[in-house]
């Protein structure tokens, strides 16, 4: 049988052939897309990464506690000397000597010392010269050991050295930027091992024996075994080093 409409069925084919290519360019289109997301997300991934790296590694302490050149990966073991006040049944507030007010919370397993004798809570008054080791995180440390009135710390004439953080100035200048003694050779802001326990809290003391007026937030061991004790809340110094023998040997910015 004859078509008696060829125009009509040309017409037909023709649309067809226009959806045939609108739903192609549709379907090319999603897949760009999808290409575009997959291309994109190793970027994404990319970026998220190195943001996590430079946040864990950023130098924390290059100003005031609590600003972005503080992050790093969570609480650690540190501490801070100065001056007890606000004491109460859970804790007290401790300013250094440069000024810096911390937080300090007491738990039931808080150990004291009066000196090196053993001692109670209550011997942290108002006014008494104390030692805190524990866990940082920023301004707060949750103490595992009190120390009242400690022996020799910031005695030394090392303390006169620190410069205090002042608010708005630079974290680091001409003034502050200073290496002093021994710095390891091949040290790298960032490197080594995150420590706690004794060996975290015998480099913390040597540190804020011989320059108090900040807050330890880290204690990290080097790979030569020497440790760097990171301190914040002053402009200087960000970074003492403690020998194996946990005696300070250096300090930077």
């Amino acid at each position: 049988m004859k078509d008696h409409n060829p125009t009509g069925a040309r017409r037909t084919l023709s649309i067809r052939k226009r959806g045939w290519v609108v739903a192609a360019a549709a379907t090319a289109a999603m897949v760009g897309l999808a290409g575009c997301a997959a291309s994109a997300s190793p970027s994404t991934t990319s970026t998220s990464s190195s943001s996590t790296t430079t946040s864990s590694s950023a130098p924390a302490g290059h100003g005031k506690p609590g600003d972005g050149a503080n992050a790093r990966s969570g609480p650690a073991a540190g501490g801070s000397v100065g001056t007890a006040g606000s004491v109460s049944s859970s804790g007290f507030t401790l300013t250094t000597s440069s000024g810096q007010k911390v937080t300090i919370k007491e738990t039931s397993s808080t150990s004291y010392l009066n000196g090196t004798t053993p001692t109670v809570a209550s011997a942290v008054t108002n006014g008494e010269s104390v030692l805190v080791l524990g866990t940082d995180d920023n301004t707060t440390i949750t103490a595992t050991q009190v120390t009242v009135q400690p022996s020799g710390t910031g005695s030394s004439a090392s303390s006169s050295a620190v410069v205090p953080f002042q608010s708005g100035a630079p974290s680091s200048s001409t003034s502050t930027s200073q290496k002093v003694g021994q710095i390891p050779t091949d040290y790298t802001e960032g490197s080594g091992t995150i420590v706690s326990g004794t060996a975290a809290n015998k480099a913390t003391t040597a540190a804020l024996a011989v320059y108090p007026g900040g807050i330890v937030d880290r204690v990290v061991q080097l790979s030569n075994g020497e440790y760097e004790v990171h301190n914040i809340g002053v402009s200087w110094p960000h970074h003492i080093f403690v020998n194996q023998d946990f005696q300070v040997v250096g300090a930077d910015d």
